[in-house]
């Protein structure tokens, strides 16, 4: 069960005739406790644990300690542990310490990444219900 220890800001929107939802994480709050969504998540706070989203944009302010599994994953903050995701874009404000599995990756000059980037099929995401144990 996640813990807030500050205000969440959520929201739902629709967008250019789609329905697209949208959670936010502010700054200022942290989440203990697991994260899914089918939709989008943008994170400017932090969060201890997992998260699964379609969509997942971590701010230059935002920190997230655990496993992230998502389609697209843009990361502008620090993250210690996994990532994965078929595309990824690490602007140069990030600070990763862990893995990230991909299949395209776009790194910013000036992004600092501690740990290997492996690429993997589009095949390989599409079984990602368990994941693997991580290995040093």
């Amino acid at each position: 069960m996640a813990t807030l220890t500050s205000r969440v800001l959520r929201s739902a929107r629709e967008s250019e005739g789609t329905n697209e939802a949208l959670s936010c994480i502010g700054t200022g709050l942290t989440v203990r406790g697991s994260i899914a969504t089918n939709a989008s998540i943008h994170i400017h706070g932090s969060v201890i644990g997992p998260i699964r989203a379609e969509t997942l944009v971590l701010g230059r302010c935002g920190y997230v300690e655990g496993d992230i599994v998502a389609r697209d994953a843009q990361i502008g903050g620090r993250i210690v542990g996994r990532v994965f995701a078929v595309n990824v874009t690490v602007e140069k404000t990030a600070d990763v310490k862990g893995r990230i599995f991909h299949h395209t990756i776009s790194v910013a000059e000036g992004a600092r990444i501690v740990g290997r980037t492996p690429w993997r099929p589009p095949s390989y995401f599409e079984t990602l219900e368990q994941l693997p144990e991580d290995r040093p």
